[in-house]
């Protein structure tokens, strides 16, 4: 049984394993759209993020407050994910406690982007289905509040293995290790665990995506006098949907990377080029399309963005009229 137990616990880390890869041609442009995507989404939020600072509106509206998040989050998970890629790619070893502040930030961000958006589409629907009571319960406070929590739900599994592992090896901090998330697991509990939170984020959030979404649709229809505002709304719900459900994939990331070991067999070249697609498919993709995707839709942003991504050359700076 002990052997039996032993093999399971070797199979399931059998994907985490180091794989060296050549540099040739191929290796060079994958990092190369990497990295130029990374940095051109990053410049697109860091646009975003200042035309946001430039009106005090945006800076009092709970839904703005948490995009602007959502592009602070991004824009940090793709720099860190990005710096830990090409660490990855050179077989660079560093310090655990180095290794610990990368995985933290990364954890936390690579969480953050799904229910940050199922906080803002739980404030659409309190200013949808409940307008009179939206001033009281989506204020300045109760956002940044909203926030807190999510950085602590999406840091609690990582501290607690932080913690555990230097229970019982205070020496951990400066142990030279190859740098990943699943390099500093040492037990098969923690693998579990890590597993069993991004099954609990996945369902929770989708839950709150299609209760508040499909109230949404049904109090738009409700309250609208054509067919057109009807049209308009269910259009609108679409979209949001389909940009929700490019970040859902995010917590499927480790799921999907182990189903393409199991299929790529012990050809390890084939597992290196479908981890690749993966990487970039469901963990960098979603992240620079979705700030993208709801601040362009969004026309109080869509103008001032326009503004400065031409450097300003507009002499009269476009008004805001935020609904």
């Amino acid at each position: 049984m002990a052997e039996i137990n032993s093999t399971n616990d070797k199979q399931l880390f059998t994907y985490e394993q180091v794989y060296k890869v050549d540099f040739d041609a191929a290796t060079g442009s994958k990092i190369a759209v990497v990295v130029l995507m990374s940095v051109f989404f990053v410049y697109i939020n860091g646009i975003m993020l200042f035309a946001l600072r430039s009106k005090p509106v945006f800076h009092e509206t709970p839904r703005y407050i948490l995009f602007a998040h959502m592009l602070f989050n991004d824009s940090v998970l793709l720099l860190v994910t990005t710096v830990m890629y090409a660490m990855s790619l050179a077989l660079l070893h560093v310090a655990k406690g180095v290794c610990w502040l990368l995985v933290l930030i990364s954890t936390c961000t690579f969480q953050n982007a799904p229910l940050t958006l199922a906080v803002m589409s739980l404030e659409r629907y309190v200013a949808i289905c409940y307008p009179l009571r939206h001033s009281t319960i989506a204020t300045q406070k109760n956002t940044a509040i909203a926030i807190g929590i999510l950085w602590f739900l999406s840091s609690l599994n990582f501290v607690i293995d932080i913690i555990y592992e230097f229970i019982n090896d205070p020496n951990q901090l400066v142990k030279i290790t190859f740098c990943t998330r699943e390099k500093l697991f040492v037990a098969k509990w923690q693998a579990d665990t890590t597993q069993g939170f991004e099954i609990l984020y996945f369902l929770s959030v989708t839950v709150i995506i299609i209760f508040t979404y499909i109230s949404i649709m049904v109090a738009a229809r409700s309250v609208s006098s054509n067919k057109d505002s009807a049209k308009k709304a269910h259009k609108t719900v679409l979209l949001h949907l389909i940009q929700l459900g490019l970040c859902l994939t995010s917590f499927l990331y480790g799921t999907i990377e182990r189903t393409l070991y199991m299929i790529s067999g012990s050809s390890s070249s084939l597992f290196i080029h479908l981890r690749y697609l993966n990487f970039l498919t469901v963990l960098i993709l979603p992240r620079c399309l979705s700030p993208l995707i709801y601040g362009l839709r969004d026309e109080a942003v869509r103008h001032l963005f326009k503004y400065y991504f031409c450097y300003a050359t507009s002499k009269v700076k476009p008004a805001v009229n935020v609904l």
